[in-house]
């Protein structure tokens, strides 16, 4: 019985060392890369695994040098400019900033969007439950 007690405690001491190393708010900007069904777009027609290939092409060009704001202007399949604030969880949105609360957006979103520094990118890629839209690169801008 100690030992599992001894156990949670770890856990629950490494899940607030985690919460407490990111930060409150971040501000974010994302190119959504979707497929057919996916989102309520009649103009998306690209299959899944097309939407795949797309998302990884992109990231890698990204990761070359290629401009993050050109490339979601050029391929998102949500609202460019694509940029949103977000407080963390336990965290109240600042209403100045149009801040949406963590717990709202897609987890994926916004597991990778706390993960990132500012000027870094990552992806989250398509989960039916943690990211249902599609493919979200996403850069922390603050």
């Amino acid at each position: 019985m100690k030992k599992i007690l001894a156990l949670a405690s770890l856990a629950l001491l490494a899940a607030v060392w985690v919460q407490a190393a990111e930060p409150d708010r971040i501000t974010v900007q994302h190119i959504l890369i979707s497929f057919k069904g996916a989102i309520d777009k009649p103009e998306v027609t690209r299959t899944r695994s097309e939407a795949e290939a797309l998302a990884k092409a992109l990231l890698e060009r990204i990761k070359k040098g290629e401009d993050f704001a050109a490339l979601v202007k050029g391929y998102t399949d949500d609202q460019n400019p694509g940029i949103y604030s977000m407080s963390n969880f336990n965290v109240k949105p600042d209403p100045a900033k149009a801040e949406y609360p963590r717990e709202r957006m897609v987890k994926a979103f916004g597991d990778v969007g706390f993960s990132l520094k500012v000027g870094e990118v990552g992806m989250a890629a398509y989960d039916q439950v943690k990211s249902p839209f599609g493919w979200h690169i996403i850069k922390r801008l603050q």
